[in-house]
């Protein structure tokens, strides 16, 4: 199986995150998928942003979801990029995505706009949340789908399972070989996370993962010769 080079928030480490420079520059150095983050604005549009708030990566304050996409629109999202929306990111790059959703309503939001445009093949669709994965898999059936965890136990496993997610995507700092043996033997791909050193690729590679989420186009290039 090839290990995946997964291109966090594009490749937040060189460009300003979750933006269509940082997309495309993920495209441009060869990364296998690029993972960004959904959030609904005020008038239901699909934003690209980490946090709930505009504060950390913008010039603005406030929560996304008591501003307009307009409003969300005039704020500088770093070096003078914009605020994208999730129909933007497609149009502007073709590296398959691994769309990160925080709740249900957000998942219901990402559904009609995968049926629109036929996104089952090109769009996997991951969250930390197990309601919103699960909401997603009943209304695009078919949907490849992940459970993301940060502190964890061999639970996570069992979780993923109920909800129906093939994939878990995991904090490398609380891995232990017990639950990748959990996973392994439930059928589930695991990804790494985040990998930004040789010794943390080392790692991932050790316990042998199926791929490793990055903010550095660089792990690319080095991934494959590392044992």
């Amino acid at each position: 199986m090839n290990f995946l080079t997964i291109g966090h928030r594009g490749v937040m480490g060189v460009e300003p995150e979750n933006t269509l420079r940082s997309f495309v520059a993920a495209q441009r150095a060869g990364l296998d998928l690029i993972e960004l983050d959904l959030h609904l604005s005020k008038d239901g549009a699909l934003v690209v942003m980490h946090d709930a708030e505009v504060d950390r990566t913008t010039d603005g304050s406030g929560p996304i979801a008591d501003k307009t996409l307009a409003e969300l629109r005039a704020l500088d999202a770093g070096r003078g990029e914009r605020v994208p929306v999730f129909e933007e990111v497609l149009d502007a790059v073709q590296t398959p995505l691994q769309a990160e959703i925080k709740d249900v309503a957000a998942a219901r939001a990402l559904a009609e706009v995968m049926h629109a445009r036929d996104l089952t093949a090109r769009v996997e669709v991951s969250s930390f949340h197990d309601e919103a994965v699960a909401e997603i898999r009943r209304l695009v059936p078919g949907v490849r789908t992940a459970l993301i965890a940060s502190r964890y136990g061999t639970d996570v496993v069992d979780r993923a399972v109920a909800v129906g997610a093939a994939t878990v995507c995991l904090n490398i700092r609380r891995l232990t070989l017990e639950i990748v043996e959990h996973a392994r033997a439930s059928g589930l791909r695991i990804i790494g996370w985040v990998v930004n050193t040789q010794d943390h690729l080392r790692l991932v590679r050790a316990l042998e993962l199926d791929g490793a989420t990055t903010d550095y186009p660089e792990i690319k290039r080095t991934g494959r010769f590392t044992a």
